[in-house]
């Protein structure tokens, strides 16, 4: 088990912004002191600010797209690895076009962008806002890689310490913990002899290792008066064997993910998380992101494991859709359905939803990922089954959905 992240929240519009900027800053550098004095690696440190429309104007994008590289530029002094700026908003669809300018622009900026929320209901014209971001953002980079950067969101609060969906609510500093533990997962069933094992053993480890990171948050918290809002314990895995949550999902049943079994094996591990007593932030579900996993990325070399598989899991876990690697010549209107999906999916369950969907130039569906990250494991490409919506759905609208309970 790891500290992904340590995650600070800031607001650049408060009262005292360089102020309550320093004040995180030291905050996440005696954070990753105390907690690898306790043995816990810190991988990284990460900033991130309220929503980028309350302070960046989609009118003026040349001065945004400064404002973005200052504030990166800043919280790189103060010690932090990556900056996210928010999530764009439907009540600002201009704001969606600064996205890819800015990520053109910069090298460690996140961003999201506002699909749905529980209270407003789906958007349909900020869902093809986010589509196009995709499809813009393809080619910034090579490989499409730049995608990596942003997440299409669902039904997602704020606090969350995972990237791209964290964001600040509010003006008070404050943080949270991202947890890289898919092994804690994995060990804990190779050992168990049933279910009920298995449950009983990975939950106690958690919230075993859940006490000591809090107690340690929480003094930290006082001492620089700001507010420690969870941990996120999603089962964040790393792209070699020994982390697999793949391998851990395969450890319960099915013997290839994607196969008969898995969605069983997903809901289990989601309930066993939802019985923690932790302190939460975040989504604490199951996350599969396929290119960060060697199980999951085998699994599409193999041909098993599918888009829908993905879709479907999220419906009794999950984050969503995370890295998935999809036919470069992927069109904008091909993403807008499958990001309705996403979107009505979450809205439906009354649960965050998040895409972070990776169309790659001059690759078609089964073609081999050829990435070097070395947070990435290389699979193939994955087919998007999708065609332009028509009808009703196709029109520019929002509309509610009630949460079935």
């Amino acid at each position: 088990m790891k500290i992904r992240s340590v995650t600070c929240f800031y607001n650049p519009k408060s009262r005292h912004p360089d102020l309550d900027l320093q004040q995180v800053g030291a905050l996440s550098k005696e954070a990753v002191q105390r907690f690898q004095t306790r043995g816990f690696e810190v991988q990284t440190t990460r900033l991130a600010t309220t929503p980028f429309p309350l302070f960046l104007d989609p009118a003026q994008p040349a001065e945004a797209i400064q404002i973005a590289s200052d504030l990166e530029s800043d919280a790189k002094q103060h010690g932090f690895n990556y900056l996210s700026l928010g999530p764009a908003q439907p009540d600002s669809l201009q704001s969606y076009s600064l996205v890819p300018q800015i990520l053109a622009a910069t090298k460690n900026i996140f961003f999201g962008g506002i699909m749905a929320t529980a209270r407003e209901g789906v958007s349909i014209p900020a869902i093809k806002a986010c589509a196009r971001i995709i499809h813009q953002t393809a080619t910034i980079k090579p490989n499409g890689f730049a995608n990596l950067n942003f997440a299409a969101l669902a039904n997602v609060k704020p606090f969350g310490p995972f990237f791209p969906a964290a964001y600040q609510k509010g003006s008070q500093p404050g943080f949270s913990l991202a947890i890289e533990c898919a092994d804690l997962a994995l060990v804990n069933f190779s050992r168990a002899i049933n279910l009920e094992t298995a449950r009983a053993s990975l939950l106690k480890t958690l919230q075993d290792y859940g006490r000591v990171l809090a107690g340690i948050a929480e003094e930290l918290a006082h001492k620089y008066n700001a507010v420690f809002h969870g941990i996120d314990y999603s089962l964040a895995p790393f792209p070699q064997a020994w982390c697999s949550l793949g391998s851990a999902l395969e450890r319960l049943g099915p013997q290839k993910l994607g196969l008969s079994g898995s969605l069983a094996a997903a809901a289990f591990i989601a309930d066993t998380l939802d019985r923690g007593t932790w302190p939460r932030a975040g989504f604490n579900g199951l996350i599969l992101p396929v290119l960060e996993d060697s199980t999951l990325a085998e699994r599409t070399s193999q041909g098993i494991l599918t888009i829908k598989d993905l879709l479907l899991y999220s419906a009794v876990c999950g984050t969503g859709l995370d890295t998935v690697p999809l036919p470069g010549d992927a069109t904008e209107e091909q993403l807008t359905a499958l990001l309705l999906d996403v979107a009505v999916l979450s809205i439906r369950l009354g649960k965050p939803l998040t895409a972070r969907l990776m169309p790659i130039p001059g690759k078609s569906a089964g073609d081999p990922t050829d990435f070097h990250f070395d947070y990435f494991a290389n699979g193939n490409v994955i087919s998007l089954p999708a065609s332009p919506l028509i009808g009703l759905l196709a029109e520019d609208q929002t509309f509610t959905l009630y949460p079935r309970h």
